[in-house]
C-alpha cells in the first residue's frame, strides 16, 4: 500500500527512469500544455486514465470525482469544481474531444442506487449524499426495472447510466453545446471493466456500449 515513504521511493524511480527518458518532453511541457482530450473519470484508485490509455504526460486533461459525474449547468454564482475544470478545458485549452469514463464495480454508483449515504450525516445530509443526487432519477428508473433485491445486473446498469447522465448534463452547458453543434468538440461515453480490462464505447445512436 502506498504511503508517503512509498510515494517518495516511487518519485525517485520516476526521476531516474521515466523523467530522464522523456526529459525533452518535460522541458516542452514546462512551457505550457495543449491536450486535445478531456477525460472525466472516477476517483477510484483502480481506474487511472493514463494507465488505461497508455498516454504520455501532457496528452490528457483529467477531471476525477466520485462516479465520474457531471452536474447540470448551474448559473448560480456558486463554486463548482467540475464545471470550472470543464470550462477551462473547453474554452481555454480548446480540447477537441471529451470522454466520460465510467467503470465496473463503482462504489459511487452503487451508493447512488442504494441511497447508502442518505441520512448518514445530520443536517444537510453530507456532501456524498448531495453529490449522488445527480443520479436520483436514473436510480429510480433502474430500481423499477429491477424489482426485488438489488443484484449485479442492476448495479451494472447504474454504472452505464451514470455515463449517459453525465453526457446529457455536459450538453446543458451552453458554451459546450454550441461548440458541439459547430463540430468543434466531440463527446463520448466510455466504460472500463476492471474485471477483464476491456474498454467499451457508447454508441449514442443505439444507446449501447460495445467493446473496442
Amino acid at each position: 500500500m502506498a504511503r508517503l515513504t512509498g510515494l517518495v521511493t516511487g518519485y525517485r524511480r520516476f526521476r531516474e527512469s521515466a523523467w530522464a527518458q522523456q526529459r525533452e518532453r518535460w522541458s516542452k511541457l514546462a512551457e505550457g500544455q495543449s491536450p486535445k482530450v478531456l477525460v472525466i473519470a472516477c476517483s477510484d484508485s483502480r481506474v487511472d486514465p493514463t494507465r488505461i490509455f497508455d498516454t504520455d504526460p501532457g496528452e490528457l486533461f483529467i477531471v476525477r470525482n466520485i462516479a465520474a459525474l457531471v452536474p447540470p449547468f448551474e448559473p448560480d454564482g456558486g463554486r463548482h469544481g467540475v464545471a470550472a475544470a470543464v470550462e477551462f478545458a473547453v474554452t481555454q485549452l480548446e480540447v477537441e474531444e471529451i470522454l466520460v469514463l465510467g467503470h465496473g464495480q463503482c462504489a459511487g454508483c452503487a451508493a447512488a442506487l442504494t441511497k447508502r449515504f442518505v441520512g448518514t450525516i445530520p443536517g444537510d445530509g453530507g456532501s456524498m449524499s448531495r453529490w449522488l443526487q445527480i443520479l436520483d432519477d436514473a436510480g429510480d428508473a433502474i430500481r423499477a426495472r429491477h424489482p426485488g433485491p438489488l443484484e449485479r445486473p442492476a448495479f451494472h446498469d447504474m454504472e452505464l447510466e451514470a455515463v449517459r447522465v453525465s453526457l446529457a448534463n455536459l450538453r446543458t452547458f451552453p458554451w459546450l453545446a454550441e461548440r458541439e453543434r459547430a463540430g468543434r468538440v466531440k463527446l463520448h461515453g466510455g466504460f472500463f471493466s476492471i474485471a477483464d480490462g476491456v474498454f467499451h464505447l457508447l454508441d449514442e445512436r443505439t444507446g449501447e456500449f460495445a467493446p473496442v
